[in-house]
Formats: C-alpha cells, sequence, structure tokens
C-alpha cells in the first residue's frame, strides 16, 4: 500500500521560512516524479513544485519561484519543499503527490496523494 506522509506544517509569520517533508513508502520510489501542490480555502488545488526521479530537473508555479525550493532523498524514499520568504497568500493546505509518466501540473496526473500539512502564514 502507497503511503505519502506529510510534515512540517504550521503557523509561520511573513517573510519566514518553513521546510516540508514527505516520506513515501510501499512505492519504487526513484520510478515516481514527485511534486507539492496546496489548497487554500474555498480553492482548488493547485500545482506548487515538481521534481523528476532522478531529482536532475525541477518545476515551480510563477509564484513561488526563487522562493521555494523542492529536493528529494532516493536513499531515504523523502522529499522537501523549503519555503522562504513566505507570504500570507502561501497559506493552504500542501500535499505530496507522486506520479509514474512526467513532472504532473495537473491533479487528473498524480498517482498517489499524501493526506496533506496544514501552513498557515501570519501578517
Amino acid at each position: 500500500q502507497v503511503q505519502l506522509v506529510e510534515s512540517g506544517g504550521g503557523l509561520v509569520q511573513a517573510g519566514g521560512s518553513r521546510r516540508l517533508s514527505c516520506a513515501a513508502s510501499g512505492l519504487t520510489f526513484s520510478r515516481y516524479n514527485m511534486g507539492w501542490f496546496r489548497q487554500a480555502p474555498g480553492t482548488e488545488r493547485e500545482f506548487v513544485a515538481a521534481i523528476s526521479r532522478s531529482g536532475g530537473a525541477t518545476h515551480y508555479v510563477d509564484s513561488v519561484k526563487g522562493r521555494f525550493a523542492i529536493s528529494r532523498d532516493n536513499a531515504k524514499n523523502m522529499v522537501y519543499l523549503q519555503m522562504n520568504s513566505l507570504k500570507p497568500e502561501d497559506t493552504a493546505v500542501y500535499y505530496c503527490a507522486a506520479d509514474r509518466v512526467t513532472m504532473a501540473t495537473n491533479i487528473d496526473d498524480i498517482d498517489f496523494w499524501g493526506k496533506g500539512t496544514l501552513v498557515t502564514v501570519s501578517s
């Protein structure tokens, strides 16, 4: 059974930093592209960042470029999202995601989801 378990969410002040982690199990981790999506209250889930199987390629939504960094450790089956210069509009539930085919930016292309971790950025 595939499990993606996020951690690291919480309350942070605007301008601060937070590091999210996602522990994967039940899948051959190195065969999956990994990503982070987020969903703010009353909005649809949106793509944030993705990383290729080897970690050699990354992709970000424009609104987080230069502030967020995705990384992975295939030896530990872990993926991370380092979030810096946080803004109140970054407040959302952040979801870890895995896909076999491409560095998916569309929720319909995701194979597995975590349950999410809430990040709240106060102004």
